[in-house]
Parts: structure tokens; C-alpha cells; sequence
């Protein structure tokens, strides 16, 4: 598994493809509210097994936060660490950029992995795409 910070249009269509596979058909979330006008602004990662992308997300600075959205692993890879590797670079491309300190929206199903990385819960329930998450930061 390689985790890719995206450099070129076929990288971002691969993130793009994973999340629109888990968001949007998974998950149901609306495609317009998927794609957002945020993606220019953002740093953009892909994990990759060999060639096949199965995991993505973005990274973008947001009131001094390094913001990380959009996190998602293919359901087949689930449970297998990708998703901790996946954060590991999103943090360690926002520390070289300067960020100390990082910020989420967790799904609350999502909410027991953000913890063991060491992010904590700093809001109550909410709906985000009527699916409810909490928001969580992490200070290094």
C-alpha cells in the first residue's frame, strides 16, 4: 500500500473515484455535495494497492487547523490499517507545511479509529449530509 499525495489529473480522478464509490453510492450522499467547492484549495491523497486506488482524502488549512476531510477506505480494505497509514501522511504533509494542530468531522462510526490517533471529540452530534459525525482536533 503507497499513500500518493495527488500531482496530476489522473491522481485526482482516482481519489475522486473512491470517494464517489464509498460517499456517494455507499453512503448516499449527494454528488454535488461530495465534490465541493473546496477541492482547488485542498491538498488531495490517494492510496494505492499496486495500481488500484482504495483509499482518499484531502487536506486543507482552515483557521490555522490543518483540516482533514474526505477520508475514506474502499469497504474490502477496511480493518486493515490503510486508514491509519492514509492519516499518517496527511499529518505529516501538514507538519511539513507548518500546521501543529488538525481538525475533522468524524462520522460517529468513524469516531473510536480518530481516537486511537490520538484526536479528540470537541462538539456534540450533528448532521453533516444527514449522516451524524462530531467535530475532533489533534495538537501536536
Amino acid at each position: 500500500m503507497k499513500v500518493t499525495v495527488v500531482e496530476n489529473k489522473e491522481q485526482l480522478k482516482d481519489a475522486y473515484s473512491v470517494r464517489t464509490t464509498v460517499f456517494v453510492e455507499e453512503q448516499k450522499v449527494p454528488e454535488e455535495e461530495e465534490i465541493d467547492q473546496f477541492e482547488e484549495d485542498a491538498i488531495h491523497f490517494v492510496v494505492y494497492d499496486d495500481s488500484k486506488p482504495i483509499g482518499a482524502g484531502r487536506l486543507r488549512v482552515v483557521d490555522g487547523y490543518g483540516k482533514v476531510e474526505r477520508i475514506c477506505i474502499l469497504n474490502e480494505y477496511r480493518k486493515k490499517r490503510i486508514g491509519k497509514l492514509l492519516m499518517d501522511k496527511i499529518e505529516s504533509v501538514g507538519q511539513s507545511e507548518g500546521l501543529t494542530k488538525f481538525k475533522l468531522n468524524a462520522q460517529i462510526q468513524a469516531e473510536p479509529f480518530y481516537k486511537s490517533l490520538g484526536y479528540e471529540t470537541v462538539s456534540g452530534e450533528f448532521l453533516d449530509a444527514g449522516i451524524p459525525h462530531v467535530t475532533m482536533t489533534k495538537a501536536e
